[in-house]
């Protein structure tokens, strides 16, 4: 069984957690203000870069939710 404030309390609620995922969220609704709320309905918003924290125009885009989680960085 899961214990969600034990994960939450030592991952997500983390200081650098908290930055990465306020970032996520930015980028989300500038491209939502962008494009428009409904055609980011089942899309995720990609950073080309994998950097999270990098939320240039250039750098975001607009994908398909499974193709998006697909994508994984190359790890050394």
């Amino acid at each position: 069984m899961r214990d969600y404030k034990k994960e939450y309390a030592d991952y997500h609620g983390t200081p650098e957690q908290i930055k990465r995922r306020a970032s996520r969220n930015r980028a989300r609704r500038m491209v939502e203000k962008a494009v428009g709320k409904t055609k980011t309905r089942g899309k995720d918003v990609d950073h080309k870069n994998y950097d999270a924290e990098d939320n240039r125009k250039s750098n975001l885009r607009l994908i398909d939710s499974d193709k998006n989680r697909s994508r994984q960085p190359k790890r050394a």
